[in-house]
């Protein structure tokens, strides 16, 4: 029975701990959140892969520090990042400095909504990876549906187009299980 035991530890033991990735939005109307909430399901369908999905202002310093990956997601507002998704950006760098650490080793991704097809989704993007590899995390694009690679999931919600799509929440669910499955490579 002993030996049971200790075989069962040891084979606990040599378990690699669960790949954490943080995915962080802020949502006004809601559309951010439901691709928030479509990434964090592709990324949990992977095994030994472990989700916190959270408002931007909610998000724990520790978390940012424990985070093997960080997804992070805005709506976009003048043809860029909301002020709150600009916000959470400097205070990742802020706790990463004042834990003299960096992004070396973790991952990151971006994803946005946005009313219009072109207001200002890839500039909102290109905004959050800009400021995530200057901390030096490596970036995770996505892939359409023709193949193609993207900046990371989006979704147009204008009046238009309201609302996010089957077809949206589908590539953003793709971009969470393709995230978390090249995290998991690292």
């Amino acid at each position: 029975m002993k030996f049971a035991l200790l075989l069962y530890a040891a084979a606990a033991l040599a378990q690699p701990p669960p790949v954490r990735i943080l995915i962080a939005y802020h949502s006004e109307s809601g559309n951010t959140a439901k691709m928030a909430q479509a990434i964090g399901k592709g990324a949990a369908s992977v095994e030994g892969v472990q989700v916190t999905l959270r408002k931007t202002a909610d998000v724990k310093d520790q978390e940012i520090l424990q985070a093997d990956g960080i997804v992070v997601g805005t709506p976009v507002y003048w043809s860029n990042v909301s002020a709150e998704t600009k916000r959470f950006l400097e205070r990742v760098g802020d706790v990463l400095w004042k834990a003299k650490t960096n992004g070396d080793g973790r991952t990151a991704g971006a994803f946005c909504t946005g009313g219009g097809v072109a207001m200002g989704k890839d500039v909102a993007r290109l905004s959050i990876l800009s400021a995530l590899l200057t901390m030096r995390f490596t970036v995770i694009g996505g892939v359409d549906d023709s193949g193609f690679g993207t900046l990371g999931p989006e979704a147009t919600t204008g009046p238009a187009d309201p609302g996010v799509s089957d077809k949206e929440q589908e590539e953003a669910r793709n971009f969470g299980e393709r995230f978390a499955k090249m995290r998991r490579r690292r």
